[in-house]
């Protein structure tokens, strides 16, 4: 029987020089291919564990944006103190708590969400998901403003040392450092790391030199020091009192908040860590705490000990390097060496924003709050779309801020610890959730509370302090993208209604009094494309009959499982994905039957959805000789701007490529009316029913 057959159509393979040649020999195809790279073969089994990443490379690509955040965070900090530097010794003890703190939180989240998700999820389960929509949103302007200030700030930290008549190329040359990061990241996130892995470590060891050599050379005159701080506390009491200073201590400690951000950044690339997930995560996360604490503290006491001060054209590191390395032998090639370190790790921070950025916008869309199909992955397994989409979002950015970090730093951190602040939260009710007797439940509380506290309270005095400064552009673009995904959902949220009323409506099909007869390869077939089982594919299959009654002998259903960044998680995900592509398919053979026809079923697993279509069109063609190729597209009574956008048009495209093959494809329209009013069948649809 042919439903016997059927339960053993394995998955097609496509051939070497199938239906996509013609993009590879093209010249466009071949372009494309050199920037970014082949496709990669879903059908490889090694490939999650080839792609994933370990520690040290998790370390790298996501750590990067914590690390390279002492170029800005702890100068914003200082800065702020004015007069009163004294308190940087305050301040570094406090920056090295937060961090620690900040860091076993999400250490915990890591725990508790072993698939990641970060921020956006932790809001979403814990929170409910109109929360997890604010965590979200704010994640995806914290992560555009990660590339637009790593990239500024590199900007900075490379032209210190240039003249100031060079300083106008800075902008154009910022500019292009994100494109250039926009191909890379497009190639894969893991080749992207390998490529910036020396910077890194070139970083690491030149800022760690630079640490302990100015602390050791001061060693001796730690009496002197400890004076002097005991001399700016009695100055400072009298002019300000115990309750100024300490406003004046916490005004610095917030104003250095973006000395934190990225600490989330492990949590949301869970996924891209090899398994152990959780081991590799946790231990990622401490690499990257570590790490900050010792060099933001560090550039803190250092800027202390030196009593570095603001040279116009530079950055204080800048000036710290060259007042300790300049006067040294060779110390010119030294002050160089670091500096470009400084500037190329803070490319490399970027990375950050274009791993998690198009992760979150990914999560989203399969959740419905971003279009969908942003949770598609290329043929290289990235999330192209995000990571375009980040990539002119920064792009713009930049060029309306004019690359000021200052201005972008009090952006960037309100959105961060908003997420900060949100997270630790939701977690807080998890914890009260963990059984009495067990003692990760005090701990849990007693760690997520006081992270609450120090996250809200940066956030609120951020925004306060810096709101004419540039808060309140921050608020609004956040809040302004919170409106357009809640508008996303409802209008996602209306269709999918609407077909299920037309489910009710048409799926009530009585079996057919005789058996089907046998499949005949020979004899008309009508194949058509089909997703999940549902309202648009079998008002299709009845609009086929309608309207050409008695024609076709077979139907043949074709189905492409579309690997997005739901699935793209590991072997188990793949395998849900082909079983749940075959039991729909299954499902239409069984509408088929009742209906009195024979079926069969051809089904592929790939990330694009219209080539793959057209490859199993093509070998079913050669089966089925009398083919005609039909699919439903969902059509709207008033169209608007915004579908095409939020509704991919699969059925129209994979038309076109079948067209140039000289094959006939029947698009078959379902209306789609009146969304939000109460719905009604129409006389066609009831016709069709009878």
């Amino acid at each position: 029987m042919a439903r016997e057959s059927m339960k053993t159509e394995t998955e097609p393979k496509p051939k070497p020089d199938g239906p996509r040649s013609a993009e590879r020999t093209s010249t466009a195809g071949k372009l494309k291919h050199l920037l970014i790279g082949k496709p990669r073969d879903l059908r490889d089994r090694s490939i999650f564990h080839r792609l994933s990443l370990i520690p040290f490379l998790a370390w790298v690509g996501m750590g990067a944006d914590g690390l390279s955040s002492s170029a800005y965070g702890p100068e914003e900090a200082f800065r702020a103190l004015g007069e009163h530097r004294f308190l940087a010794a305050a301040l570094a003890v406090a920056m090295v708590i937060t961090v620690f703190v900040i860091s076993a939180g999400y250490s915990r989240i890591i725990e508790a969400f072993p698939h990641g998700g970060g921020g956006y999820l932790v809001a979403t389960k814990l929170l409910g998901p109109r929360v997890g929509v604010v965590s979200g949103c704010a994640l995806l302007v914290d992560y555009i403003l990660t590339i637009t200030v790593s990239i500024a700030a590199a900007g900075d930290a490379l032209f210190s040392f240039l003249p100031l008549g060079a300083h106008a190329a800075k902008l154009p040359v910022e500019a292009a450092a994100i494109l250039a990061l926009i191909i890379l990241n497009a190639r894969g996130v893991r080749e992207s790391i390998l490529v910036l892995t020396p910077i890194f470590l070139v970083f690491l060891l030149t800022h760690a030199v630079l640490i302990a050599g100015t602390i050791g050379t001061h060693l001796g005159d730690l009496p002197a020091v400890v004076g002097s701080l005991r001399t700016g506390y009695e100055a400072g009491h009298q002019a300000l009192g115990t309750t100024g200073l300490l406003l004046l201590l916490l005004h610095a400690y917030s104003l250095g908040g973006g000395t934190y951000t990225g600490i989330e950044a492990v949590s949301n690339g869970l996924p891209l860590m090899r398994e152990p997930r959780v081991h590799t995560g946790k231990r990622t996360m401490l690499y990257m705490a570590v790490s900050l604490a010792f060099t933001a503290s560090g550039l803190l006491l250092c800027y202390l000990l030196t009593n570095v001060t603001p040279v116009h054209g530079k950055t204080l590191n800048a000036v710290l390097i060259d007042s300790v390395a300049g006067r040294l032998p060779w110390g010119g090639i030294v002050v160089l060496v670091t500096l470009l370190s400084e500037g190329a790790l803070l490319v490399v921070a970027a990375q950050a924003g274009f791993i998690d950025g198009p992760r979150v916008i990914a999560n989203m869309a399969v959740d419905s709050w971003m279009p969908r199909r942003f949770a598609a992955l290329s043929e290289r397994l990235t999330t192209q779309n995000g990571i375009v989409l980040m990539g002119i979002a920064s792009l713009l950015a930049l060029l309306g801020t004019r690359g000021v970090v200052h201005t972008l730093v009090i952006m960037y951190s309100i959105n961060v610890f908003l997420t900060f602040t949100l997270s630790m939260l939701g977690m807080v009710g998890w914890c009260w959730h963990i059984p009495e007797e067990q003692p990760r439940r005090k701990r849990g509380i007693t760690l997520f509370t006081i992270g609450t506290l120090l996250c809200s309270t940066i956030l609120v005095v951020t925004i306060i302090e810096k709101f004419q400064e540039g808060g309140w552009v921050t608020l609004l673009v956040t809040g302004s993208l919170i409106a357009v995904c809640f508008l996303i959902h409802r209008h996602y949220r209306s269709v999918t209604a609407y077909l299920a009323q037309l489910d009710a409506v048409l799926d009530k099909v009585p079996p057919s009094e005789t058996p089907p007869p046998e499949l005949d390869p020979t004899k008309p077939t009508a194949a058509v494309l089909v997703a999940s089982y549902g309202g648009l594919g079998i008002h299709t299959i009845l609009n086929i009959f309608r309207a050409f009654p008695g024609h076709f002998h077979n139907l043949l259903f074709i189905s492409v499982g579309v690997t997005d960044s739901g699935q793209f998680k590991g072997e188990r995900e793949l395998k849900a994905l082909r079983d749940a592509t075959r039991e729909n398919l299954e499902k239409y053979v069984d509408l088929a039957h009742r209906l009195g026809v024979p079926a069969t079923y051809r089904w592929g697993i790939g990330t694009d959805a219209v080539a793959e279509a057209e490859t199993l069109c093509l070998e079913a063609r050669k089966e089925f000789h009398k083919t005609v190729f039909f699919a439903g597209q969902v059509i709207f009574q008033l169209d608007k701007w915004y579908h095409r956008a939020l509704h991919n048009h699969t059925a129209f495209a994979v038309q076109k490529r079948l067209q140039l093959d000289g094959i006939t494809m029947v698009i078959l329209p379902v209306r789609v009316r009146g969304l939000g009013r109460k719905w009604k069948p129409h006389k066609a649809e009831t016709a069709e029913r009878k």
